[in-house]
């Protein structure tokens, strides 16, 4: 299950900050016990050296007197246990609990170590002092030890209200994040609100006035978004108006012919006459759908088909349908695509757009070049593109005239029978495949050039 939006940032707080107050705990801890085993070892030195310095010489033999102060050190309401011995050369015992663990080696410097006795842990210190008596030394050796309650006391009393304060900051954080997330997000919930309660055809821009900084480039992006359907949808409204402008008029013809072919008084030569223009008013009908339907899926796809098209298959596949169509007007079709960059036109893209592309191209040309005129498709590698080119000896296009032939419905002056969407569909194909259109007169001045550029595929 996804996360919102709050738990999601919630979590990027709390984790980093769970992290530090370990870290820290465990730090401070680290710190608190250093600190409490110096304290400890700093009295257990101390009551060493007390005992140490009441140990003396009487009659030529050591006596250890341990006074009261020496063990007064550790008096805590923990109840911990004091142990002592003194031991003279390594040897004699002259006082305290023979039990008493010593040192594993032995140092002129005093030794801390850890030890148990009764099954209790204790802190010990190893002390020597060296006892002078006419000429005579004795290395005597004071073993303190005690167990480890007041330690254990003193961890808790120095990092526990510490790693508390922690935790409730941390407490503090998880109550109060959620409550300022749920007021800062408050903007987002109302832009939400916005497009929420917005009519369908409701496309005017919203406003950014008041929201913070971080939501302006959101709602900068749905302006933008909100500007391009309603680009959009407006050529969508005037295509559908064009469309039904130029069905109305073959389908009124196409009434008033069935209206008069239903007349019984006419003869069979004038009704077949009337079936024939019936059918070229269809025939019309369905061009014309077939190119609206044409136009709207090339218009209406965010992007192509990504396959490798052979431009030179897509060429003499076009030609080998248009080839009747040439030959009733003896038309001379051809093509030029040279031997050596046949395996280099490939382009990526939709084999059946691109199919489109050069069969309206080519059919213009066709249509609009005179009788026993010359039409050539021609097909090449240019650098990083593949140029495809139809060429013709026809009456071509005036300059003036070539900022509109791109244009829905257009048709030029010439008296040929057309949808007036050929040059459109070009374009668009051309755009949704990256590449460009321009047109261009032929050699001499005389017939016109139009000229795809299409990015050639890449291994």
């Amino acid at each position: 299950m996804a996360l919102s939006l709050r738990a999601r940032l919630l979590l990027w707080l709390m984790v980093p900050l769970a992290a530090f107050v370990v870290v820290t705990a465990l730090v401070s801890y680290d710190a608190v016990r250093h600190t409490a085993d110096l304290a400890q070892d700093a009295a257990l030195l101390s009551s060493a050296r007390t005992i140490g310095e009441d140990i003396d010489w009487d009659d030529g033999r050591l006596t250890a007197n341990i006074p009261p102060a020496a063990l007064e050190i550790f008096e805590s309401p923990y109840q911990d246990q004091v142990f002592y011995k003194v031991v003279v050369a390594g040897k004699e015992l002259l006082g305290g609990n023979p039990e008493l663990e010593g040192p594993s080696r032995e140092s002129s410097q005093p030794v801390f170590y850890d030890s148990t006795l009764d099954g209790r842990q204790i802190r010990v210190v190893a002390y020597v002092r060296q006892l002078y008596d006419s000429g005579k030394v004795e290395p005597v050796m004071v073993i303190v030890g005690k167990t480890q309650a007041s330690r254990h006391a003193m961890l808790e009393q120095l990092w526990r209200p510490q790693f508390l304060r922690e935790c409730l900051m941390l407490a503090l954080v998880a109550a109060l994040v959620p409550l300022g997330l749920t007021v800062e997000l408050r903007p987002l919930m109302k832009l939400k609100d916005d497009l929420t309660d917005r009519l369908p055809m409701q496309i005017e821009p919203m406003r950014a006035e008041g929201l913070p900084w971080e939501l302006r480039p959101i709602v900068d992006a749905i302006n933008q978004c909100i500007a391009q359907l309603k680009v959009h949808t407006a050529t969508q409204r005037q295509f559908i108006a064009d469309a039904a402008h130029q069905l109305r008029t073959p389908l009124t013809l196409l009434d008033t012919q069935i209206q008069y072919a239903t007349r019984r008084e006419h003869d069979g030569l004038v009704l077949a006459d009337v079936l024939e223009g019936m059918r070229r008013s269809t025939r019309k009908m369905t061009d014309m759908t077939n190119q609206l339907l044409l136009l709207a899926r090339a218009e209406s796809s965010p992007s192509c088909v990504h396959d490798k098209v052979d431009m030179s298959a897509v060429v003499a596949s076009v030609l080998e349908d248009l080839i009747v169509a040439a030959q009733r007007r003896a038309i001379d079709l051809g093509a030029d695509v040279a031997d050596g960059d046949a395996d280099k036109v490939y382009v990526e893209g939709s084999a059946n757009l691109l199919h489109a592309l050069v069969a309206n191209l080519v059919d213009n040309a066709i249509r609009y070049t005179q009788e026993g005129g010359q039409v050539t498709a021609l097909c090449k590698r240019d650098g990083e593109h593949v140029v495809f080119q139809v060429v013709d000896n026809g009456p071509g296009i005036p300059a003036e005239a070539r900022a509109h032939v791109f244009e829905r419905f257009y048709r030029g002056t010439a008296p040929v029978e057309g949808t007036g969407l050929g040059l459109s569909i070009v374009r668009e194909i051309a755009h949704l495949h990256h590449g460009t259109v321009a047109l261009g007169q032929g050699a001499d001045s005389t017939g016109l050039v139009v000229s795809v550029q299409l990015p050639a595929w890449r291994n």
